[in-house]
């Protein structure tokens, strides 16, 4: 077999490997799954009138419509806590360094765990976007071309954050550290556009919202699923995602190539 096929076999196994881990103990994947669903009914149930008022709208269900994109993108940086808390049990465990002993290609095991949270992450949002329909949320004339490219846009910012969450989960001494260092994918939504548009926070706060990773992909999302405008947003989107996938691959590549004694 030629190096690539074998990586490729390696990579599946491990791919399947983490999707049983997945389906034997679902419970991480639902407790973080709580969160955003959570947050969708408070904010619609009990705040939805009156965000709805303060964003212009006239009843709840304009809120429901722009409250869902953000609670989308907080999906996935919720579910890929678990990829974190996945690798930092295998780091902590042992069991990569049994598998580097083993005859199996060397990268194998971490595109394991990218995959394997990836899909985790779209069955999340397939989840979730459910309980969004169930209450309301209905799109706005987009068309098929404009779905694909909201699909697209979720495929990519789920890859970007697991490759740091990854990251995150190698550079942990336990699965616990690990989750407290991935907390942030949770947090920065908060301060993000999910919920009210940045241009009504005060002038101090309203850079930390506007210069991050979120809200761009946030108006994006917003943007291709309402019709709404989305100006730059389309390309910041892009761009962070770009640059959060390098970041994450390289940091998680020089953790996973140091000793291991030295974790």
């Amino acid at each position: 077999m030629s190096a690539l096929s074998l990586a490729v076999r390696d990579s599946n196994t491990m791919l399947r490997r983490n999707l049983l881990h997945a389906r034997r103990y679902p419970s991480l994947t639902l407790n973080l799954l709580f969160t955003p669903i959570m947050l969708l009914l408070l904010f619609v149930y009990i705040f939805g009138d009156a965000m709805s008022a303060g964003i212009g709208g006239t009843n709840r269900s304009d809120y429901i419509a722009y409250i869902v994109p953000g609670i989308l993108l907080m999906t996935i940086g919720s579910t890929v806590i678990g990829a974190a808390v996945s690798v930092s049990t295998d780091m902590s465990e042992g069991i990569i360094a049994r598998f580097r002993t083993m005859a199996i290609h060397r990268g194998s095991v971490i595109v394991g765990h990218v995959v394997g949270s990836v899909l985790q992450v779209l069955a999340s949002l397939v989840l979730v976007g459910a309980v969004a329909v169930a209450i309301g949320f209905r799109s706005s004339g987009a068309t098929a071309l404009e779905w694909l490219a909201a699909f697209g846009l979720l495929a990519l910012f789920a890859l970007a954050l697991t490759w740091i969450a990854v990251g995150m989960g190698m550079a942990s001494p336990n699965a616990e550290a690990a989750g407290n260092m991935a907390m942030p994918l949770i947090l920065l939504p908060l301060i993000s556009s999910a919920f009210i548009p940045a241009a009504t926070m005060p002038g101090w706060f309203r850079p930390i919202a506007e210069y991050q990773p979120f809200t761009p992909a946030i108006e994006t999302l917003r943007g291709l699923l309402l019709g709404t405008e989305i100006g730059h947003n389309g390309w910041l989107a892009i761009a962070w995602c770009l640059a959060l996938t390098v970041l994450g691959y390289l940091w998680t590549k020089s953790l996973y190539a140091r000793d291991p004694a030295a974790h």
